[in-house]
This record gives C-alpha cells, structure tokens and sequence, in this order.
C-alpha cells in the first residue's frame, strides 16, 4: 500500500525529534514544553476521590455540569465576560483537539486562513486537512509584535479565519489592547471567524494583563477561544483544555467533537471542577510562580554566551546563539544536544520562510530549580 498522503510537509514534530535525541544524548531537556514538578496536591487527591466514587464512565459529550459551571464563573471572574454553561462551553481532549475541531468545523475546502508566523506546529495541518489554505503573515523579528497593515493585506474573499496566540508560542510575546482594537476594525463587516489560542493565559508577568478575546464582545462573538489545563496545572500528559464559543460556532464545534474524541477523561473533569472552586489562587498567582523562575533563569543565563530576550509571557525563554555559532538553528539544537548536553528547540520549524540569519532557538524554564541549574553548569561551557 502505498497512499497519497493528506499532509505532504509534515513529518515527526520537532519536539518529538528533540526529546528523543536528547534521552539518547541524557541531556538536560528544556526542549518540549512540559513541566518537572509536581501538580498540585488538592488535584491528585481530586482525582483520586472522583475514581474512587466510581466517576469512571463516560462524561456527557460537553463536558460535565460542574466543570462547566466553573470554567464560567472563572470566565466571569477573569474576563468580567459572562458564558453560558449549556451552549457556549466545550470540554475537549487537550486543546490541540479543540484547535483542530474549530478549523474542522467551519473552513471550508477552498478557504483562506490566516496564521502568524513563527505559529505552533499543529495550526497549518488542521487547515490543511480541512481542505484550505494557510497564509503566513510573519510577525516582526526580534519583538514578535504584529504588523496588522500585513494582515489587513492578507484577507482576500477567501479568508474565513485568523489565528491568533497570545501569550505566544514561540516567544512570549503578547498582544496589547490596541492590538485587539486592531483586529476588531480589520474583521468589522466581515463573516472572518478568530480562533484564539489562549493555553499560557494565566503565565502573564510584570503586572501586564492577559487580553483575551473575551473582553472584547465584537471579538468574543466571531471567536473560538481555547485554552488548557495542563498548563495551568502543571499535567500536560493528562490532555484537558477547552473551546468557549458562541452558540452558532459552539454548536458547528461539538458536531466535530463528538465524533473526534466524544468525551474528556471523566474523573479529571470532576478534579478540574473542585481544584478552580476550591484554589482559584492556583491559577491567580501562577503568573507571580513562574515569574520568578523566568528572573532567575534569566540571571543565570547572563553568566553564558547565549543573549535572552524578553519574555512578557509564557514559560519559554529564546535566546539568541550568534555569538556561538553561524550554524541554522535545527543544525545548532543536534549540536547543543549531542555534545554539550542541553536540548532546545529550534524556531525554524515554526515558520513557513525563517528570517534570514536569524539565530534563535527556545529553551522551557517550567523546570526544578535543579533541572535548570543542572543545564546552566553545562551552557556556561558553551
């Protein structure tokens, strides 16, 4: 058998390359975004609880009552943006699912949409399979802020979607209130839909304001804003995130749902219900947790070759190499990995045209104090 293939330009992601490579190499992964720590002690206990009370079977389609009534009222408490429970809120099996459920849902074979270079990996093959076209409008280099003159020139009769990712992917970057002005007057008088990637939306540093989607009711009614617990929780492997939407695009949304994944691990709903009622200063002092080990590990970094820029957002720290090395930054990462022990990810693979010369690559600081100390001893050698 021999098929012909619906994605042509993918091949094993980048992360999945990077974090093989380096158990092979035993070096210090702060390449694939996930945390070493622990997750908190009241959500494993939740957990417990709930399978032990035999919430074992399938959860309704949605999502459970109780978990959707919480994502509402911390929507309500964040956003000041009030949802409703029934038609508006969609559990999902982390939020790659959502993304690809949303694009699945309303692109249409023949549609345009627009993404933001440098994009996470999964956005262009969810196009591609909806049978459209992806069309990359590269952010400015250094500061990732968006051009949105490039934007408006980008929509042509075709577009039926923009991406948007804010805390950013790659580099941490966030989008400003005027930003989100911005876009409102670009898709005024428009059926342009928005798909908000929102998963790093409690990891906001300096006393900056997460602007989502939400607050902004012109947005919010074209919008599919999705976001994820396990980073905000600190459990990426247990793959829960969410879509709030309007209940036209809510109801498109769950067509595509039930038929991907049906329902979300049950017994982690209930845990995720009871950890938002229970600890919201989980989620409202997550922001402060993690700005501390972006100012230390900024610290540490200084003492190397490598230049950090800054990170509004996020737990991921770019660092440029150029004063290590001219090679492109895939070629760099195998080096860094295999002889100095370390493993980033390179930025190129998040990009339909890398900006020439461009010498930058991501390093995760959602580590152990020890984990990041352990890689600095090695990056000092560099």
């Amino acid at each position: 058998m021999n098929p012909t293939t619906k994605l042509p330009k993918v091949e094993t992601t980048i992360f999945t390359v990077m974090s093989q490579l380096a158990m092979e190499y035993k070096a210090v992964n702060l390449g694939q975004g996930f945390p070493d720590f622990d997750v908190p002690a009241r959500l494993v206990d939740e957990l417990s609880k709930a399978m032990r009370d035999g919430k074992n079977q399938y959860a309704p389609m949605h999502g459970i009552p109780a978990l959707r009534q919480a994502i509402a009222d911390k929507t309500l408490h964040c956003y000041g943006k009030q949802v409703n429970v029934d038609s508006e809120i969609t559990v999902t099996s982390g939020a790659s699912e959502a993304i690809f459920d949303a694009v699945l849902a309303v692109v249409q074979s023949g549609d345009e949409v627009i993404v933001l270079d440098p994009c996470y990996d999964c956005y262009e093959p969810a196009i591609d399979l909806a049978g459209a076209k992806a069309v990359h409008v590269a952010l400015e280099p250094g500061s990732f802020m968006v051009d949105w003159n490039k934007v408006k020139a980008a929509i042509s009769p075709r577009t039926r979607m923009i991406f948007i990712n804010t805390p950013h992917n790659p580099s941490g970057a966030m989008l400003s209130s005027e930003d989100m002005q911005a876009l409102s007057e670009i898709v005024k008088d428009t059926d342009i839909m928005i798909l908000s990637d929102e998963v790093y939306e409690h990891i906001i540093f300096d006393g900056r304001r997460h602007e989502s989607v939400l607050r902004y009711p012109e947005l919010a009614a074209r919008s599919f804003v999705i976001s994820s617990f396990g980073k905000t929780y600190h459990c990426t492997g247990w793959k829960i995130g969410y879509c709030i939407a309007p209940p036209a695009l809510t109801k498109e949304f769950r067509k595509v749902h039930q038929y991907n994944t049906f329902c979300t691990f049950a017994p982690a709903q209930w845990a995720f219900a009871e950890m938002i009622r229970q600890e919201p200063e989980h989620y409202e002092q997550l922001g402060e947790f993690y700005q501390a080990k972006r100012d230390a590990f900024k610290t540490q970094l200084l003492g190397t070759r490598f230049e950090p820029l800054s990170v509004p957002g996020g737990y991921f720290q770019l660092v440029d190499y150029s004063k290590i090395s001219d090679m492109p930054d895939l070629e760099f990462c195998r080096w860094l990995t295999m002889e100095k022990g370390v493993t980033a990810i390179p930025l190129s693979p998040f990009y339909e045209k890398p900006p020439e010369g461009q010498r930058l690559v991501r390093l995760c600081f959602a580590k152990n104090a020890n984990t990041l100390d352990a890689a600095i001893e090695r990056l000092v050698k560099v």
